[in-house]
């Protein structure tokens, strides 16, 4: 066996070595991931991410309208945990606003809720909650234990009535009703985006872009060809995940199958005309994955699918309102858990639909520039 002399040896380690620095220096992408991964997660973590649910939009159906009652929402306005945003005048309506996602709480003061505070045997309100952010109704299903005084007529009472607590969409608090849906978002964001983020990559590492260019076929329709069978392949991880979901985890889909699909489709053409995009703007399959990680990460952290949306910053809210991941958990829980329709969610249809369309037109003209 051949012996290696060690000073040789290492110069040979030694100049991989160099050789690989000077790869990673004029990687501009890999250079500036190293960076930008540590303070992307620094921030997003450390800034943005909140814990503690403040400013819950709430709506009040105040069917006493006196002082007591006028008392009883203002300090319940200074917990700050509920922002009382809307009024109506009977809890039906509390309710719709919570299933169509205006609001994620409601209080329902009854005409004899003065009358019931100081007989101490019921309670003095409803506070009605949307079970279908675990998180969020945690938080708000306390304040059905706060001690309300009203100008300490009461201050010698044993105990003190309070708001009785309904869950809706979720009475049992499974975790797992919150979890699937926004799993679903996830994976396809996930997949689809790097799916079709290497799909020109590969083509001009094969030497297959020459062919293509020769060939008759428009820019347009090389980038529709090349998502389409994409997007079989997502309906199929949607009709696995909701099916493992129902099996597993009990998520009930019921009769929602069609506007499942349907939200399904336009988030999966929002997911692959943006991998589609990153394609263009890097030159190997390498970069086009961290390209694809780095867009993942906001996606994950900023969307609510881990973190109650409503507990980050404006900053933050505003960069959410910009990742597709972000309108589609809206979509797909309010079908889901709280049973809506599309047509409750067409500002969030619109916006992937009109995602989907820019980032398809940015991807052919990028192309066609690659290209000259």
């Amino acid at each position: 066996m051949a012996s290696f002399p060690p000073v040789a040896s290492l110069v040979r380690v030694l100049a991989v070595c160099q050789k690989e620095v000077i790869h990673l220096v004029h990687d501009r992408l890999t250079f500036g991931m190293v960076v930008m991964i540590p303070l992307l997660q620094l921030v997003l973590f450390g800034y943005t991410i909140n814990t503690d649910v403040r400013h819950v939009p709430a709506a009040v159906a105040d069917q006493t309208n006196n002082s007591f009652s006028r008392q009883l929402i203002a300090d319940l306005q200074a917990t700050q945990v509920v922002d009382f945003i809307h009024g109506v005048d009977t809890p039906q309506q509390l309710e719709a606003l919570i299933q169509d996602g205006s609001v994620g709480a409601g209080l329902f003061i009854p005409p004899d809720a003065e009358r019931r505070y100081y007989e101490g045997d019921r309670s003095t309100g409803q506070l009605l909650v949307d079970g279908s952010d675990t998180t969020l109704a945690g938080a708000v299903r306390q304040l059905g234990n706060f001690p309300f005084i009203p100008g300490g007529a009461v201050a010698n009472r044993d105990s003190v009535p309070t708001l009785s607590v309904r869950l809706l969409y979720n009475p049992q608090s499974r975790a797992a009703l919150f979890t699937v849906p926004g799993l679903l978002g996830v994976i396809l964001t996930m997949t689809m985006i790097m799916f079709t983020s290497i799909a020109i990559v590969r083509e001009r590492e094969r030497g297959n872009i020459e062919l293509l260019i020769t060939t008759p076929i428009r820019n347009i329709e090389l980038m529709v060809g090349k998502i389409t069978p994409y997007i079989g392949i997502g309906l199929i991880q949607v009709s696995v995940i909701l099916l493992l979901g129902s099996l597993l985890f009990n998520v009930p889909i019921g009769g929602k199958l069609l506007p499942v699909y349907s939200a399904c489709l336009v988030f999966i053409l929002a997911n692959l005309t943006l991998g589609l995009m990153i394609s263009t703007f890097v030159n190997n399959q390498l970069a086009a994955m961290q390209m694809s990680f780095f867009i993942l990460l906001p996606s994950i952290l900023l969307s609510g699918f881990m973190f109650p949306f409503v507990a980050m910053p404006d900053v933050a809210q505003k960069l959410a309102e910009v990742l597709p991941l972000t309108h589609f958990l809206r979509i797909i829980r309010g079908v889901i858990l709280r049973g809506e329709q599309l047509n409750g969610a067409v500002g969030d249809l619109l916006y992937l639909a009109c995602f989907a369309l820019v980032f398809l037109i940015i991807s052919t003209f990028r192309f066609t520039k690659r290209l000259d």
